[in-house]
């Protein structure tokens, strides 16, 4: 019996496909989380101010988000292998390139700016094909486990990436770091150009891109739960985001300490692992209804450091939104891997990423001016109520709730 427990929980394993893929998506997400520490620091050192460092930031977003709607549509036209492969080829060169100029001491903020957003284009290309690929790696009944298993070793080398980012950083510099991430992008091209995996060409003739993207808009529009959940999810990162970058470091910063608020996070991340880790084993029949009841659980850290006066509660919060977020991230991608067409996947797989990231700066810049007026607990309560309210609002839908998973 534990034998065949543990065939279930890691048979995707047993696929040569799935292994590549997880390789090169796991080294990715590792390399992924060093560099923002290291181009924050290097602004820093450049002499750049909070504006500039937000500016450098703002430019890697906003040409993800323009770039992400082509990016899916290329990913059902294009084999989604070569997409992958070529995007990392790519950003070898260009963070290449930027950790040479680190370390020569030639760089300049807005040369990091525009590498920076040709480096968010490049990986928004890729993005919907990565996320489509999982399907066509292995047969129907490990799905499920692959999506679980995936997102949990993505998630633990974010985890190690972040630590080994701040060391890195501190003991060989930010171009050096930089040059990781360039490796880690040589690494990821490699295992990209070992899959094997068939490409289905959409039937007919496009009229343009434009006409593509409108039917994967359709595509999201035929499924009520799917596009309630992006709705859902452009509120979360709305509001979210200003408490995690902007409230959070304050609030919890001048009570506890600095570094209770690099705990916080560690235990928030210590919860996506956890929530990862319950879905190797756990495949409720209806999952998403359970993945959106749990999502409610994020609104637990927001409130805890609104109300509370001890670091425990705030601790306990962190863990719980990561837990929360993480079942329901699982049993979302299940959904969208099941449920949606394989030629219009990938443009799928853009609307939800475009509708998850679009929000965010807006709610970054509004978060400060907000909370100042308002008053940051009360701003914070009003943070943990939407996102915690707008989840349990989705549960009404029919749709979400009987929507089944097939393994």
């Amino acid at each position: 019996m534990d034998t065949a427990r543990g065939r279930d929980r890691f048979g995707p394993l047993r696929f040569r496909e799935f292994r590549y893929l997880l390789a090169g998506t796991a080294t990715s997400s590792l390399g992924n989380a060093i560099t923002p520490i290291a181009l924050a620091f290097a602004v820093l050192d450049l002499g750049g101010d909070a504006s500039e460092l937000g500016l450098v930031v703002a430019a890697f977003s906003l040409a993800e988000v323009v770039t992400l709607l082509f990016g899916g549509v290329l990913g059902d036209r294009i084999a989604r292998q070569l997409m992958m492969q070529g995007s990392a080829m790519a950003c070898v060169v260009t963070q290449a390139t930027v950790a040479v100029l680190l370390i020569n001491g030639w760089a300049t903020i807005p040369i990091l700016a525009a590498l920076g957003a040709l480096t968010g284009c490049l990986g928004a290309l890729s993005s919907p094909s990565a996320s489509a690929m999982t399907r066509l790696t292995v047969p129907p009944e490990a799905l499920g486990s692959a999506v679980a298993l995936r997102a949990l070793l993505q998630t633990s080398m974010a985890v190690i990436g972040f630590t080994l980012g701040g060391i890195l950083v501190s003991t060989i510099g930010s171009g050096w770091a930089v040059s990781v991430d360039a490796a880690t992008f040589a690494i990821a091209a490699y295992c990209y150009s070992r899959l094997r995996v068939p490409h289905t060409r959409p039937e007919g003739v496009r009229a343009s891109m434009l006409a593509d993207i409108g039917e994967g808009f359709r595509e999201v529009m035929r499924h009520t739960w799917l596009w309630l959940l992006i709705g859902q999810a452009l509120l979360y990162h709305c509001f979210y985001g200003g408490t995690q970058s902007v409230l959070g470091p304050i609030v919890v910063g001048d009570q506890f300490g600095r570094t209770a608020w690099g705990v916080a996070l560690g235990t928030l991340m210590a919860g996506f692992v956890a929530g990862g880790l319950v879905c190797l084993k756990w495949k409720p029949r209806r999952g998403l209804f359970v993945g959106t009841a749990l999502l409610a659980l994020t609104a637990c850290f927001p409130l805890a450091i609104a109300f509370s006066d001890h670091l425990a509660p705030i601790l306990v919060g962190g863990f719980l939104h990561g837990l929360g977020l993480q079942i329901f991230s699982v049993q979302w991608e299940t959904s969208i891997q099941q449920n949606i067409p394989d030629d219009k996947l990938a443009r799928v797989y853009s609307f939800d990423l475009v509708g998850s990231f679009v929000a965010r700066p807006l709610g970054l810049a509004l978060t400060g001016p907000i909370a100042e007026l308002v008053g940051f607990d009360t701003w914070l309560i009003v943070v943990g109520v939407i996102m915690g309210g707008s989840a349990l609002l989705a549960l009404l839908s029919p749709d979400v709730r009987h929507l089944e998973r097939t393994s």
